[in-house]
Protein backbone atom coordinates (compact mmCIF):
# COMPACT_ATOMS: atom_id res chain seq x y z
CA UNK A 1 0.00 0.00 0.00
CA UNK A 2 1.27 3.43 -1.12
CA UNK A 3 1.89 5.85 1.13
CA UNK A 4 2.45 9.39 0.19
CA UNK A 5 0.27 11.22 2.81
CA UNK A 6 0.54 9.64 5.95
CA UNK A 7 4.58 9.77 6.40
CA UNK A 8 4.39 13.64 5.75
CA UNK A 9 1.42 13.83 8.35
CA UNK A 10 3.70 12.14 10.69
CA UNK A 11 5.87 14.71 10.45
CA UNK A 12 3.38 17.61 10.88
CA UNK A 13 2.21 15.99 14.00
CA UNK A 14 5.67 15.35 15.58
CA UNK A 15 6.43 19.06 14.67
CA UNK A 16 2.95 19.97 16.48
CA UNK A 17 3.92 17.81 19.66
CA UNK A 18 7.01 19.53 19.67
CA UNK A 19 5.97 22.92 19.52
CA UNK A 20 3.58 22.20 22.23
CA UNK A 21 5.82 20.79 24.35
CA UNK A 22 4.06 17.63 24.62
CA UNK A 23 5.51 15.14 27.50
CA UNK A 24 4.93 11.46 26.44
CA UNK A 25 4.71 9.04 29.16
CA UNK A 26 5.07 5.55 26.42
CA UNK A 27 4.63 2.09 28.13
CA UNK A 28 4.36 -0.92 26.69
CA UNK A 29 4.78 0.17 22.89
CA UNK A 30 6.87 -2.38 22.14
CA UNK A 31 3.78 -4.96 22.52
CA UNK A 32 2.92 -3.52 18.62
CA UNK A 33 3.79 -5.91 16.43
CA UNK A 34 6.72 -4.61 13.75
CA UNK A 35 5.16 -7.08 10.83
CA UNK A 36 1.77 -8.58 9.89
CA UNK A 37 -1.93 -7.42 10.74
CA UNK A 38 -2.80 -6.57 14.38
CA UNK A 39 -6.14 -4.61 15.24
CA UNK A 40 -5.38 -1.87 17.95
CA UNK A 41 -8.52 -1.64 20.39
CA UNK A 42 -8.15 2.12 21.84
CA UNK A 43 -10.13 3.29 24.75
CA UNK A 44 -12.08 7.07 23.26
CA UNK A 45 -11.73 9.98 25.14
CA UNK A 46 -10.80 12.26 22.49
CA UNK A 47 -11.73 14.09 19.30
CA UNK A 48 -7.74 14.11 18.77
CA UNK A 49 -7.42 9.86 19.54
CA UNK A 50 -6.74 8.66 16.59
CA UNK A 51 -3.81 11.45 16.28
CA UNK A 52 -2.26 9.93 19.34
CA UNK A 53 -3.06 6.68 18.76
CA UNK A 54 -1.15 6.39 16.13
CA UNK A 55 1.83 7.46 17.66
CA UNK A 56 1.86 4.97 19.71
CA UNK A 57 2.91 2.48 17.11
CA UNK A 58 5.51 5.06 15.87
CA UNK A 59 7.90 2.99 17.48
CA UNK A 60 7.28 -0.21 15.89
CA UNK A 61 7.13 1.83 12.53
CA UNK A 62 4.00 0.74 11.47
CA UNK A 63 0.76 3.38 10.20
CA UNK A 64 -2.26 2.30 11.61
CA UNK A 65 -5.36 2.57 9.31
CA UNK A 66 -7.96 4.06 11.73
CA UNK A 67 -11.80 2.95 11.21
CA UNK A 68 -13.73 6.56 11.64
CA UNK A 69 -16.98 7.83 11.03
CA UNK A 70 -17.76 8.31 7.37
CA UNK A 71 -18.71 11.95 7.91
CA UNK A 72 -14.66 13.09 8.21
CA UNK A 73 -14.10 11.39 4.69
CA UNK A 74 -16.80 14.31 3.13
CA UNK A 75 -15.26 17.03 4.85
CA UNK A 76 -13.60 19.13 2.47
CA UNK A 77 -10.55 19.14 4.59
CA UNK A 78 -10.18 16.08 6.55
CA UNK A 79 -11.15 14.04 3.55
CA UNK A 80 -8.48 13.88 1.71
CA UNK A 81 -6.17 13.14 4.45
CA UNK A 82 -8.42 10.61 5.59
CA UNK A 83 -8.53 8.97 2.57
CA UNK A 84 -4.58 9.42 1.49
CA UNK A 85 -3.89 7.94 4.88
CA UNK A 86 -6.13 4.84 3.98
CA UNK A 87 -8.02 5.11 6.79
CA UNK A 88 -11.69 2.91 6.91
CA UNK A 89 -14.88 4.99 6.52
CA UNK A 90 -17.45 3.51 9.14
CA UNK A 91 -21.37 4.55 7.70
CA UNK A 92 -23.35 2.88 11.15
CA UNK A 93 -26.32 1.81 8.44
CA UNK A 94 -24.26 0.18 6.09
CA UNK A 95 -21.17 -1.29 8.45
CA UNK A 96 -20.86 -4.56 7.10
CA UNK A 97 -18.50 -2.93 4.17
CA UNK A 98 -16.28 -1.17 6.09
CA UNK A 99 -16.17 -4.92 8.77
CA UNK A 100 -15.02 -6.48 4.67
CA UNK A 101 -12.83 -3.55 3.90
CA UNK A 102 -10.62 -3.71 7.28
CA UNK A 103 -10.86 -7.37 7.34
CA UNK A 104 -8.82 -7.27 3.51
CA UNK A 105 -6.72 -3.94 5.25
CA UNK A 106 -5.56 -7.18 7.92
CA UNK A 107 -5.26 -9.72 5.26
CA UNK A 108 -2.59 -7.75 3.55
CA UNK A 109 -0.70 -7.26 6.61
CA UNK A 110 -2.00 -3.82 7.77
CA UNK A 111 -2.73 -2.86 11.42
CA UNK A 112 -6.04 -1.44 12.17
CA UNK A 113 -7.30 0.64 14.64
CA UNK A 114 -10.84 0.01 16.44
CA UNK A 115 -12.48 2.14 18.93
CA UNK A 116 -14.69 -0.68 20.93
CA UNK A 117 -16.58 2.07 22.61
CA UNK A 118 -17.69 3.56 19.42
CA UNK A 119 -18.08 7.20 20.30
CA UNK A 120 -16.87 9.34 22.74
CA UNK A 121 -16.87 8.44 26.62
CA UNK A 122 -18.07 11.64 28.91
CA UNK A 123 -16.92 10.02 32.17
CA UNK A 124 -13.67 9.21 30.80
CA UNK A 125 -13.98 5.37 31.92
CA UNK A 126 -14.92 2.61 29.69
CA UNK A 127 -17.76 2.19 28.52
CA UNK A 128 -19.87 -1.34 26.59
CA UNK A 129 -17.48 -2.62 23.97
CA UNK A 130 -19.15 -3.48 21.02
CA UNK A 131 -18.17 -7.14 20.07
CA UNK A 132 -16.75 -6.19 16.67
CA UNK A 133 -13.05 -5.65 17.39
CA UNK A 134 -13.06 -9.03 18.63
CA UNK A 135 -15.02 -10.62 16.03
CA UNK A 136 -12.41 -9.25 13.33
CA UNK A 137 -9.47 -9.79 15.57
CA UNK A 138 -10.74 -13.63 15.06
CA UNK A 139 -11.75 -13.66 11.61
CA UNK A 140 -8.54 -12.46 10.02
CA UNK A 141 -6.30 -14.26 12.49
CA UNK A 142 -4.74 -11.76 14.13
CA UNK A 143 -3.89 -10.31 17.39
CA UNK A 144 -5.36 -7.61 19.18
CA UNK A 145 -3.12 -5.02 20.80
CA UNK A 146 -5.22 -3.02 23.42
CA UNK A 147 -3.91 0.63 23.76
CA UNK A 148 -5.16 3.06 26.75
CA UNK A 149 -4.66 6.74 25.61
CA UNK A 150 -5.14 9.48 28.93
CA UNK A 151 -4.88 13.50 28.92
CA UNK A 152 -5.73 14.02 25.03
CA UNK A 153 -9.43 14.56 27.15
CA UNK A 154 -7.71 17.52 28.12
CA UNK A 155 -6.83 19.12 24.54
CA UNK A 156 -10.47 18.56 22.61
CA UNK A 157 -13.40 16.06 24.07
CA UNK A 158 -16.95 16.33 24.28
CA UNK A 159 -18.80 19.44 26.52
CA UNK A 160 -15.04 21.15 26.88
CA UNK A 161 -13.51 24.26 24.96
CA UNK A 162 -10.81 23.49 22.94
CA UNK A 163 -7.67 23.92 25.05
CA UNK A 164 -4.38 23.01 24.00
CA UNK A 165 -2.24 24.27 26.46
CA UNK A 166 2.00 23.44 26.55
CA UNK A 167 3.36 21.14 28.47
CA UNK A 168 0.79 18.96 28.98
CA UNK A 169 1.51 15.04 29.53
CA UNK A 170 -0.04 12.26 27.43
CA UNK A 171 -0.07 8.88 28.29
CA UNK A 172 -0.07 5.88 26.06
CA UNK A 173 -0.21 2.73 27.12
CA UNK A 174 0.19 -0.58 24.84
CA UNK A 175 -0.62 -4.05 26.63
CA UNK A 176 0.00 -7.64 25.41
CA UNK A 177 -1.28 -9.36 22.31
CA UNK A 178 -4.34 -10.95 22.90
CA UNK A 179 -5.10 -13.97 20.81
CA UNK A 180 -8.93 -14.65 19.99
CA UNK A 181 -9.75 -17.36 17.51
CA UNK A 182 -13.22 -18.15 15.72
CA UNK A 183 -13.99 -20.77 18.35
CA UNK A 184 -14.45 -18.21 21.04
CA UNK A 185 -17.47 -16.54 21.86
CA UNK A 186 -17.64 -13.16 20.94
CA UNK A 187 -19.67 -11.62 24.24
CA UNK A 188 -16.88 -13.57 26.34
CA UNK A 189 -14.09 -12.34 24.71
CA UNK A 190 -15.37 -8.83 24.45
CA UNK A 191 -15.68 -8.77 28.31
CA UNK A 192 -12.08 -10.43 28.72
CA UNK A 193 -11.06 -7.43 27.00
CA UNK A 194 -13.07 -4.91 28.27
CA UNK A 195 -11.85 -6.19 32.17
CA UNK A 196 -7.93 -5.56 30.43
CA UNK A 197 -8.50 -2.59 28.92
CA UNK A 198 -10.08 -1.42 32.46
CA UNK A 199 -6.96 -2.63 34.57
CA UNK A 200 -4.73 -0.73 32.24
CA UNK A 201 -6.98 2.36 32.12
CA UNK A 202 -6.81 2.28 36.31
CA UNK A 203 -2.96 2.02 35.81
CA UNK A 204 -2.59 4.73 33.35
CA UNK A 205 -4.47 7.11 35.50
CA UNK A 206 -2.46 6.33 38.60
CA UNK A 207 0.44 6.53 37.30
CA UNK A 208 0.04 9.97 35.34
CA UNK A 209 1.20 12.78 36.73
CA UNK A 210 -1.47 15.18 37.59
CA UNK A 211 -4.73 13.99 39.35
CA UNK A 212 -5.97 17.50 41.06
CA UNK A 213 -8.98 16.92 43.21
CA UNK A 214 -12.09 18.24 41.27
CA UNK A 215 -10.72 18.21 38.13
CA UNK A 216 -13.01 18.50 35.12
CA UNK A 217 -11.09 15.87 33.07
CA UNK A 218 -10.79 13.14 35.87
CA UNK A 219 -12.72 10.54 36.51
CA UNK A 220 -15.86 11.05 39.41
CA UNK A 221 -14.40 7.91 40.73
CA UNK A 222 -10.77 9.16 41.17
CA UNK A 223 -12.26 12.32 42.91
CA UNK A 224 -12.43 14.36 39.35
CA UNK A 225 -15.66 16.50 38.27
CA UNK A 226 -16.07 14.38 35.71
CA UNK A 227 -20.06 13.04 34.87
CA UNK A 228 -20.26 9.13 36.24
CA UNK A 229 -20.89 6.24 33.79
CA UNK A 230 -24.44 6.67 34.81
CA UNK A 231 -24.62 10.78 34.70
CA UNK A 232 -22.62 10.31 31.22
CA UNK A 233 -25.00 7.76 29.58
CA UNK A 234 -27.85 10.28 30.29
CA UNK A 235 -25.90 12.78 28.34
CA UNK A 236 -25.33 10.43 25.53
CA UNK A 237 -28.73 9.52 24.98
CA UNK A 238 -30.07 13.46 25.37
CA UNK A 239 -27.51 14.36 22.41
CA UNK A 240 -29.34 11.24 20.54
CA UNK A 241 -32.19 13.03 20.85
CA UNK A 242 -31.63 16.09 19.75
CA UNK A 243 -29.99 14.28 16.85
CA UNK A 244 -33.20 12.85 16.25
CA UNK A 245 -35.07 16.02 16.65
CA UNK A 246 -32.68 17.48 13.88
CA UNK A 247 -33.01 15.25 11.48
CA UNK A 248 -36.69 14.87 11.38
CA UNK A 249 -37.03 19.00 11.15
CA UNK A 250 -34.54 18.62 8.45
CA UNK A 251 -36.56 15.69 6.79
CA UNK A 252 -40.02 18.07 7.07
Amino acid sequence: MRDLVYPPVIGFAKTAFKVLDLKFQLTGTENVPRTGGAVIALNHISYVDFVLGGFGAVPSKRLVRFMAKEVLFRNRYSGPLMRGMHHIPVDRAAGMASYREALRYLGQGEVVGVFPEATISRSFELKEFKSGTVRMAAAAGVPIIPMILWGTQRMLTKDHPRDFSRHRTIAITVGAPITVTRGDDATDATARLHSTMAGMLDQTIRAYPEQPAGAWWLPASYGGAAPTPAEAERLDQEELARRAARRTKEDR
